[in-house]
């Protein structure tokens, strides 16, 4: 494995600090260095930026962000076991790291970070698809970063970039697409990872749009959606009773069938649907 700094390996950083992954956080260590700066370079160019990462564990995906030249990182890792390793890579980098000892649900990035931001992480699975769905429904768009780049298991990566006709289409697509052109740029087999995973996973870039892909209100596009999904085997006529007055003329004004089911509309049609809806 060809180091991309002057600090050991991973496997010794690991085995130094006796950092066995722990499943109930959600942890696979990516341990190698080439993989882990492959994955930053998927985030463009860092220069500018400053990096929000989640779950940086021992550091692996940290050092990439670094040595692909981020103007700063802001690491929010939950395990305290890991704030020693992070801490020499704080030292090698001087005044370009920052380690917060914190559940990422539960604080506010703005604070320590200065735009241009984006996002790049190895998301804990336990916690990534929750992670996400918060960073698409900020209260005001465009939200405080510029772009995504996550990695998932496979299956939520095909959920993200799906389209209408799938088994995988679903809500998370729609509220990724409407706001986001989201494309998968990596697949990983699970030997990538320390401890193996029993699935593949895949990194996703989700660069912002300026405003959503077609005009709604996100409020109601997201109850509209969560109805529609919540039986998608159901026609829209019975998923989305109780959804408004006359709910089949609206689904009718909006160009869509009332005997379709949720997995057949467009993201297009949501959006005519949630206008209706809303007016």
């Amino acid at each position: 494995m060809t180091t991309i700094d002057d600090l050991p390996p991973l496997r010794a950083v690991i085995a130094t600090h006796d950092l066995s992954a722990k499943k109930s956080l959600g942890q696979n260590f990516l341990l190698d260095l080439n993989l882990t700066a492959k994955i930053a370079r998927q985030a463009g160019d860092l220069t500018g930026c400053d990096v929000l990462e989640v779950g940086p564990g021992p550091g692996g995906l940290t050092r990439g962000l670094l040595a692909e030249g981020a103007r700063r990182v802001l690491a929010v890792e939950k395990d305290p076991r890991c704030m020693a390793p992070l801490a020499e890579i704080a030292a090698r980098y001087p005044g370009r790291l920052q380690v917060i000892n914190a559940d990422a649900l539960a604080i506010d990035p703005t604070r320590y970070l200065t735009p241009p931001i984006r996002v790049v992480a190895n998301l804990p699975y336990n916690v990534g698809t929750e992670l996400l769905v918060r960073w698409l429904t900020p209260d005001h768009w465009p939200p405080f970063w510029d772009s995504l780049t996550l990695m998932f298991q496979k299956e939520v990566a095909e959920r993200i970039i799906a389209q209408p006709g799938g088994k995988a289409y679903g809500r998370l697509a729609i509220l990724a697409q409407w706001r986001t052109d989201p494309k998968v740029v990596m697949s990983l087999p699970p030997e990538a990872f320390t401890p193996a995973p029993k699935v593949h996973s895949a990194v996703v870039h989700l660069t912002r749009r300026p405003a959503p892909l077609y005009p709604a209100d996100a409020a109601t596009l997201s109850r509209v959606v969560a109805m529609a999904f919540n039986q998608r085997r159901k026609m829209l006529r019975s998923s989305l009773k109780g959804l408004a007055p006359d709910v089949e003329g609206l689904i009718r004004a909006a160009g869509l069938d009332p005997t379709t089911r949720a997995e057949q509309v467009g993201l297009e049609g949501f959006c005519a649907l949630a206008r209706l809806v809303k007016g």
